[in-house]
């Protein structure tokens, strides 16, 4: 969190260009219209690579997010459960179809390194033992290894993304609407 602070703060230098558009509707269209498979071609020409990504995404967050309850021992149950269990269900398939895809394709393969595969594995079992927490927790001490494995990991890792991530999109916004190029003029 404190990085993520910094990242920002040190990409703020004073801009002395006028500024020319609504900075805050830009920053917000940097990280949902940009995102958009329509204006990202990488991610219509291959939809259902996006959509899995898409849910793979959601259920990192929602694994992290459920990390802050299970520390202090707090399990969702019944329908809460059963719906997060379905979510994490589907986002780990997500990353395993994933991670099959960068396999077997030969232009995927050839760009990937461990880096890719570890944390693309390390991330989908976490989600499955989110979702293995729910109805067994005594298996929690599993998951904690296996979360702290994550977070060692993490900063050496490819899955430091999830820091400059928020950064790089904030600073692409900023320097857009500051501009007035973003949010695009409709018409």
């Amino acid at each position: 969190m404190i990085h993520g602070v910094k990242i920002i703060s040190y990409g703020m230098p004073k801009d002395y260009s006028k500024k020319r558009g609504d900075i805050s509707k830009s920053v917000g269209y940097s990280y949902i219209g940009a995102m958009s498979p329509m204006k990202k071609e990488s991610a219509f020409l291959h939809l259902p690579t996006y959509i899995a990504g898409l849910s793979y995404h959601i259920g990192t967050f929602l694994s992290l997010f459920l990390f802050v309850f299970f520390i202090p021992g707090i399990y969702p149950t019944g329908l809460v459960a059963l719906i997060i269990s379905i979510i994490l269900l589907i986002s780990g398939i997500s990353g395993f179809g994933i991670l099959i895809k960068r396999i077997s394709k030969d232009q995927l393969r050839s760009l990937s390194n461990p880096d890719d595969y570890i944390s693309n594995i390390l991330v989908t079992l976490i989600q499955l033992m989110t979702a293995v927490v729910l109805y067994i927790p005594q298996s929690a001490s599993y998951y904690f290894i296996l979360i702290s494995i994550f977070f060692l990991y993490l900063p050496i890792g490819k899955l430091k993304h999830v820091v400059y991530f928020f950064a790089a999109r904030y600073h692409l916004g900023f320097f857009y609407g500051w501009r007035g190029v973003w949010p695009p003029k409709q018409g």
